[in-house]
């Protein structure tokens, strides 16, 4: 058991500097060379870096997480502000590292959104997977949210990035910046969650019926998933109904609304996104 958990360690650490490197390589090959600020202590970083391009953007990263890091210490704790502190100081070092040999890859600032938000994407989806943070306006967002209570950490988190983004569509006087940025955020932001969550998503089903055991008799002979059912009281009408509760994949959506309508098509189906279900036939509890 120790072993496994050795192993386990070595490898989220050994993801997280693949994490680094894929963040470094969006900001080297694609966002610096094209002045794009997108948000976060890179974003500010690469800012600082395009008004003087004697500050190394790695270094710049370090020094303005390190007070944010201090900052998060009494909210955060050691162990995390610890991985933190590793993290913004291996991502700091590869990006200095690599922009001494790496030249840009586009100078199309729409490409360089593109690919610049699938590198980070990618860099993001690994620190949030394997338990890292990279410190920057999404832990500022958790410190400010504790000093100024109507705030929540999304809302925070945005309205520090929006400001690096405005601040840096005037700096570099390109308004075109701000629409560039919201190419990098939105790219970015569905790369990660792919990494993080897997594209092999599913969906969560409701389905209200007076026929409930017929349905889930012929949902388990089709589809062999769990079900689970129970009564519940329409308050509308004061009848009792069946409500059945089952997760399927997305590829079986059409399978279950088939059978469904099938046995009663006075049925009631509520579908959802899951973003993570686990357990047998899903993905493991481990």
């Amino acid at each position: 058991m120790k072993e496994n958990k050795k192993i386990k360690i070595l490898q989220s650490y050994l993801f997280m500097l693949a994490a680094c490197v894929s963040y470094a390589l969006s900001t080297v090959l694609f966002l610096a060379p094209n002045g794009i600020i997108a948000g976060g202590a890179t974003g500010l970083a690469v800012l600082i870096n395009y008004l003087n391009n004697r500050i190394p953007i790695g270094m710049v990263t370090i020094a303005i997480n390190v007070p944010i890091l201090i900052l998060g210490l009494k909210y955060q704790g050691k162990k995390f502000i610890f991985k933190a502190l590793l993290t913004v100081a291996c991502l700091g070092v590869i990006t200095d590292a690599l922009s001494l040999f790496l030249p840009m890859l586009t100078d199309n600032p729409v490409l360089a959104s593109l690919y610049g938000g699938i590198c980070q994407g990618v860099g993001i989806g690994l620190f949030i997977r394997y338990e890292f943070s990279s410190g920057g306006t999404e832990l500022m967002g958790r410190v400010t949210a504790r000093w100024i209570k109507p705030l929540n950490i999304p809302v925070a988190v945005g309205l520090l990035d929006g400001i690096i983004v405005i601040l840096g569509a005037i700096l570099t006087k390109s308004p075109d910046n701000m629409l560039y940025a919201l190419i990098v955020i939105f790219v970015s932001t569905k790369v990660s969650e792919v990494i993080f969550i897997g594209v092999d998503k599913s969906k969560l089903c409701m389905i209200v019926s007076d026929k409930g055991g017929e349905i889930a008799n012929l949902l388990l002979q089709n589809s062999p998933r769990g079900i689970t059912m129970w009564d519940g009281q329409g308050m509308y009408t004061s009848q009792t109904h069946n409500v059945l509760l089952t997760c399927v994949k997305n590829r079986q959506l059409t399978q279950l609304k088939a059978i469904v309508k099938r046995v009663d098509k006075d049925a009631f189906i509520m579908i959802s996104d899951s973003s993570e279900i686990r357990g047998k036939g899903f993905q493991s509890l481990e």
